[in-house]
Order: C-alpha cells, then sequence, then structure tokens
C-alpha cells in the first residue's frame, strides 16, 4: 500500500484507553444518575457514529439512562440502531429521546451536560490535573484515570515510520490531553501536522483535518490508521471530498473493535486495510 504520509489516531492506536476513557464514560454517567452503560454499550455508541467526542457520549448514554427511567423500553442496542439511523451523534440521539413516547421534557430536564463534563473530566485527569488545565475544584475527588494508559505503540514503529513518511495525529482529544498522551508514547509531531478537539469544530468523521493535513504534507497518498469506525468514515470521506488524492482507511483492532467482527466491520465500512496493532503498520505500507 503505497503512502507518503501516515496520520495517526491516539486513543485506542497509541495508547490503551480501556480502563481511562471509556471507563470514565460507564463510571460517570453512574456516579450522576446512579445507572449506566457497559463497556459494549459504548462501543455500540462508538459504531453508531459521530461520537468522536468522549464527553458527547457520555451526554447520550445519560439520556439513553434517563429515558429508560422514565419508561423508554427499548434496549442498548435498538437505542444505538435508532442513533444510527438518525445520522448518528448528540443531536441524533436528543431527536431519539424527543421522538419515543415517553415524556421526554422530564428527560431533558434531569440531563446535565455540564455536570456530566465536570465529573468525567474530575475522574480521567484526577485532582491535580483538574485543578490545573479546567482551573477549579474538581467535583469528585480521584487520582486520575489518565495514568491507566498503557502505551501500545513500539519504538520502533514510531522509528520506522517518521523515518520513512510525513507523520501526522488526527484525534478528538483536547489539545492538552493530546500532549500528555504524546509525550508518554515518544511522538514529537509539529503543531502544523496535528488535529485535536481544540482545531476543528466538525471532528470524525468530516473529512476537512484530514485534507487539511494532507495539503500540509503536500501528499499525493495519505494513510490514516485508527480504532474506531469514524476513523475509517474520515478517510472515505477525504477521498471523496478531495479526489486528486488517495486516503487510505486503517483499522487497528486494538480499541474497540477487535477479531473477526472487528474486522468485518472494519471492512463494512471502507477501510484499505485491517491491522491487528499500530506496530504492523511499517510493514503494510511503502513510499510511491
Amino acid at each position: 500500500m503505497n503512502a507518503d504520509a501516515v496520520v495517526l489516531d491516539v486513543d485506542g492506536v497509541l495508547v490503551d484507553v480501556a480502563d481511562s476513557y471509556r471507563r470514565a464514560i460507564v463510571e460517570t454517567v453512574d456516579r450522576v444518575y446512579g445507572e449506566t452503560v457497559d463497556d459494549e454499550g459504548v462501543q455500540r455508541f462508538k459504531n453508531a457514529g459521530g461520537f468522536n467526542n468522549d464527553w458527547e457520549l457520555t451526554y447520550a448514554a445519560a439520556l439513553f439512562v434517563l429515558a429508560r427511567d422514565a419508561g423508554y423500553d427499548a434496549d442498548v442496542v435498538a437505542f444505538t440502531d435508532a442513533v444510527a439511523a438518525a445520522g448518528g451523534g448528540l443531536e441524533a440521539a436528543e431527536g431519539v429521546v424527543r421522538d419515543a413516547p415517553i415524556d421526554a421534557a422530564a428527560v431533558f430536564d434531569r440531563w446535565d451536560p455540564d455536570h456530566l463534563r465536570a465529573v468525567f473530566q474530575a475522574l480521567y485527569l484526577g485532582t491535580d490535573l483538574y485543578r490545573d488545565l479546567e482551573g477549579g475544584d474538581p467535583p469528585v475527588e480521584s487520582g486520575g484515570y489518565i495514568h491507566d494508559e498503557p502505551v501500545l505503540v513500539e519504538r520502533s514503529t514510531l522509528d520506522a515510520l517518521t523515518e520513512r513518511f510525513a507523520v501526522g495525529v488526527l484525534t478528538g482529544r483536547p489539545a492538552a490531553e493530546a500532549d500528555i498522551a504524546l509525550d508518554r508514547v515518544g511522538l514529537s509531531v509539529a503543531d502544523a501536522h496535528r488535529f485535536t478537539m481544540d482545531d476543528w469544530a466538525e471532528g470524525k468523521p468530516h473529512p476537512r483535518a484530514l485534507t487539511r493535513l494532507a495539503d500540509r504534507f503536500d501528499a499525493d497518498a495519505v494513510a490514516f490508521a485508527g480504532d474506531t469506525l469514524d476513523d475509517v468514515r474520515t478517510a472515505t470521506n477525504a477521498a471523496d471530498a478531495d479526489p486528486d488524492r488517495t486516503y487510505h482507511g486503517i483499522g487497528v483492532l486494538t480499541g474497540g473493535l477487535t477479531g473477526e467482527s472487528g474486522r468485518r466491520a472494519f471492512a463494512d465500512a471502507g477501510a484499505s486495510a485491517v491491522i491487528e496493532t499500530v506496530n504492523d503498520l511499517p510493514a503494510l505500507l511503502e513510499r510511491p
């Protein structure tokens, strides 16, 4: 597979976030509302699309829990299928709740995204980092799940990629949290060669960030490796938006999608290739 630029997702590709971001989603909803979704439910929201932002996934999971409490009788599978059918993302989740045969106004009266975000950040960052990055006292005390993110990428992989290709980063993390993860794995990327949550409003799978990186690299062929269907969709959308370049969406099986079912899901989303870990990427790619 030819490429002259490689763009990497962070979560589920460079670092494992099962016990950090994903744990924070589950535990935030539970702490605020006394009920929550499980890990499989989190993945179903991810697969529905439009939830690159884990705060928004948390808000949507809370809406589901509150709707269930108000008499919504569908399970998380049916709910996320309805969200996907409505286009994915938080706005679609809100629409599903409004259209449900329940007292939706009562659900939205109880729904508090600002408080959910504060609790999420407190659990994820921990007390000290919360004060540093959020500028106040956290609503709950925590050691910080951010410290529970094992590195997935090997030093030799980073060396092989940076020696042979222009390398960029495209992540849904806020910039400060992206800095922490990139420092942990030992990857230095110029500001112009990375996009974080703070750099573009649309989020994945919107193609603008990826096509902008391709412009900045003056690349003819770009490989984007990520662990979600929206990562692959970002590449396919970029190919549609920028037909003069080649974009390869590469699914990585170290996030929520794993095994043969993960391979099939990536293939159905239009992946050019699926690899077990990001450490398989150098062997997959060649320069044109």
